[in-house]
């Protein structure tokens, strides 16, 4: 790599400058975050559909641990 010396290098910053570098990573960052809003929403829909079914089981299970066969009988 070669070293930047001082005529690579503008010697004023102008408003301009700081704008566009700004606006160059708020794109790059936008970009990021859209491609990966698909993913993170079909994660945790997928997630709560799984949550919901072990919540399901468990309490069927501990509904039939509970309940008591009583059974009459006339003399």
């Amino acid at each position: 790599m070669s070293k930047k010396t001082a005529n690579d290098v503008p010697s004023t910053i102008t408003p301009q400058d700081l704008e566009n570098k700004f606006r160059a990573l708020q794109g790059d960052i936008h970009d990021r975050v859209e491609s990966k809003k698909s993913t993170v929403a079909t994660v945790a829909a997928g997630s709560g559909l799984v949550l919901m079914l072990i919540i399901f089981f468990l309490g069927k299970r501990s509904g039939r641990k509970r309940s008591a066969v009583v059974e009459i009988r006339r003399i």
